[in-house]
């Protein structure tokens, strides 16, 4: 799977997108992480597994504890990918707004 595909399918599930919006607040342990879900420390690992294959999330050994950091470069990637479509349909938009004062325009006549 390529870095975007691998991305996006870490971002297409809730938890691991809430697992991420809690590391843009700071590093945290696996056991932080998984405090505010209603489900088993291993589970919340497999999440954070699939984040940390996708490049989301990094872990690091401190002492015995194991924190979690986000690392934001694979959603600068994705925020690259979704520009160019941003520019589509912004540039779609400003020629519908043109066509429409064009025919207000019109009508007026």
């Amino acid at each position: 799977m390529d870095a975007l595909s691998s991305t996006l399918h870490a971002l297409a599930d809730p938890t691991r997108r809430a697992i991420l919006s809690r590391l843009a607040g700071g590093d945290a342990t696996i056991n932080d992480l998984a405090a505010p879900f209603d489900m088993t420390l291993p589970a919340v690992s497999k999440h954070i597994k699939v984040l940390e294959s996708a490049g989301l999330v990094k872990k690091r050994k401190v002492a015995q504890s194991r924190p979690c950091t986000l690392d934001p470069a694979p959603l600068q990637a994705v925020d690259a990918w979704l520009n160019e479509y941003r520019q589509f349909w912004e540039g779609s938009l400003d020629r519908l707004e043109a066509y429409i004062h064009e025919l207000k325009d019109q009508n007026h006549e």
